[in-house]
């Protein structure tokens, strides 16, 4: 089924040479049925990149899903036209009496601040209260995440010594599980943060649950127990250049000690194209959270915050062990590959 998207937005044309099946407003008004109804808090500077890395993923799901955009009104975006944001963003303002299905809040290049000095800190917990009412489940990404984990759960954010950059392997911790139902026992996930999160405290915390876990990179994925919160530590919805374009970037900047994206380039030689490998398992799981939202959100959104009140939505489902390979004899693969992408061993 095709996704529903702001009349003129830039990904369409993207979307389209993709052969992305994707309705302007317009067009999806005909459809006689109830879509899902997303909206993405966009806090990434570069805006249209991530529209087009989200719609794509959104895209893979059998179901319609209408999409609106969110921004901050405490930050003034200096990488996307001021028209863009105009046309196609509004501030919670003129979304605070809507009800959502889903709400996705992106990941900010802001990780080594402290979140109180962000300048939107205090408007975005606004909005994750008002998601705590008013939205039936939400994804948070990378810093995103590390922010609602810490704002919703007082899990502590750590900051690094070295950049985690490239991408790790990332062990399933429950095979039944809703998000992660048909993922293999070993995912490949991008990572791109100067932080992470204090795993003890996740442990510690009676309502979270780690679904994904690697030995370098730590949790990839969390979750509450009732799944209305999704965390996603690493970048699953990165296109294949990502990574790369980042490593451009700091490269040209001049910058000292630029890490150089581990698993990513063939023969770690950035002349060669970088191997895609993290894409099944992004559509999965973003399929995946768009499907369980379908099964079990209610048909009048209107009733989500009574619902979530007397906490009756969600599915509760408790895993509660610590992180490791799924594995009882201690198997580590990933040892190397024919492609020159892992050369050595990578899980010691």
């Amino acid at each position: 089924m095709p996704i529903t998207i702001p009349t003129g937005l830039p990904a369409r044309s993207i979307l389209d040479s993709e052969r992305i099946f994707a309705l302007e407003s317009h067009e999806a008004e005909r459809q006689e049925m109830r879509p899902l109804r997303l909206v993405i808090l966009n806090l990434m500077p570069t805006k249209v990149e991530t529209e087009t890395q989200l719609l794509r993923l959104i895209s893979k799901s059998p179901l319609q899903v209408e999409i609106d955009f969110m921004k901050t009104s405490t930050h003034q975006a200096v990488h996307t036209s001021m028209d863009h944001l105009v046309k196609f963003y509004e501030n919670l303002d003129s979304f605070k009496d809507n009800c959502y299905d889903g709400l996705v809040v992106t990941g900010a290049p802001v990780e080594q601040m402290d979140f109180e000095q962000v300048d939107y800190w205090e408007e975005l917990t606004r909005i994750l209260d008002w998601s705590s009412t008013h939205v039936f489940s939400t994804m948070y990404l990378c810093w995103g995440a590390m922010a609602g984990l810490y704002y919703r759960h007082g899990i502590a954010k750590r900051n690094l010594d070295r950049k985690v950059f490239g991408v790790f392997p990332q062990y399933l911790q429950d095979e039944y599980c809703f998000i992660t139902n048909g993922f293999d026992e070993i995912a490949l996930q991008p990572h791109s943060r100067w932080a992470g999160v204090d795993e003890d405290q996740v442990r510690a915390c009676p309502d979270l649950q780690v679904l994904t876990w690697g030995p370098q990179s730590g949790p990839g994925l969390i979750s509450t127990q009732d799944f209305s919160e999704i965390f996603v530590l690493g970048h699953w919805e990165y296109d294949r250049d990502t990574l790369a374009h980042e490593y451009q970037r700091d490269m040209a900047k001049g910058l000292d000690q630029v890490p150089f994206p581990v698993n990513y380039y063939p023969h770690d030689d950035p002349a060669l194209e970088p191997v895609f490998s993290w894409r099944a398992h992004a559509n999965l799981l973003w399929r995946n959270w768009l499907n369980w939202v379908y099964e079990t959100t209610p048909y009048d959104l209107n009733q989500v915050p009574t619902l979530r009140a007397a906490g009756q939505l969600g599915t509760d489902r408790s895993i509660r062990h610590a992180p490791g390979s799924p594995r009882a004899d201690g198997y580590r693969p990933l040892t190397g590959d024919g492609y020159g992408l892992i050369p050595g061993v990578v899980n010691s």
